[in-house]
Order: structure tokens, then sequence, then C-alpha cells
């Protein structure tokens, strides 16, 4: 796997606003997004398992009010942060998670077969 620097670790803050990027999944161009939880930085495609629609109620915001689950604004689903596993409503599975590392203050995305970054 190859590591693409993605933001500065302090970019992240747990429960805050999300890091957008973009990928190539299945053949397609598709958001992604990373965030902090709980002192561990974690992303997943910006992609809902009921409806493949994108997550955020608002521009990188994902998580709810208690900054315990990543939620689907448009039919109420929950994602847990760690893990991208449905935790409720509706949801067919868990998020596609991405790979990250950290280090010397820089968080990297590792890119897989299915995975790939968007070369403009």
């Amino acid at each position: 796997m190859d590591a693409v620097a993605l933001c500065n670790s302090r970019d992240l803050a747990d429960g805050g606003e999300a890091v957008p990027f973009d990928v190539v999944y299945q053949g397609q161009t598709c958001r992604a997004f990373a965030v902090r939880y709980r002192g561990q930085a974690h992303a997943y495609l910006n992609r809902c398992t009921h409806v493949a629609m994108e997550l955020d109620y608002q521009p990188n915001r994902f998580f709810d009010d208690s900054g315990e689950w990543l939620l689907c604004a448009t039919h109420g689903a929950a994602y847990r942060p760690d893990t991208g596993a449905c935790g409720g409503g509706p949801c067919r599975g868990g998020l596609v998670k991405i790979a990250l590392s950290e280090s010397d203050g820089v968080v990297h995305w590792h890119t897989r077969p299915q995975l790939q970054p968007v070369i403009f």
C-alpha cells in the first residue's frame, strides 16, 4: 500500500469537523472523509450504506451532538466512528473504511487496489 499525505494531525479534533478528500472506488470518483474519535484518526467513504448518498448534514460535519456517532443526514443511519459499523437506523452493513496512519504530525491515508487517489 502507498501512503498519501492527507492533512496535519492538528486539523482533526475529537468529534470535530472532518477533512474531506477524493478517492477512486470501483472506477468512480467518490468523496471520503477523515475524523478523529477518542484520539485516533479514522477515514471512510462518504457514502451511506442505506442509499448511496453522502452522509454529512453540513459540509464536513458527520458527528451527532454527543460526538459518539457518525450520522447520515438523509435517513438517520448511525455508524460507529472507530469501525464504521452500523449502530442503528436504516443501514445495510458498515461504511467502507480507509486505512490511515499518523507520523511526524501528518495523517496519511493508504491506497489499496479498490481505493486509489484522484489525480488532477
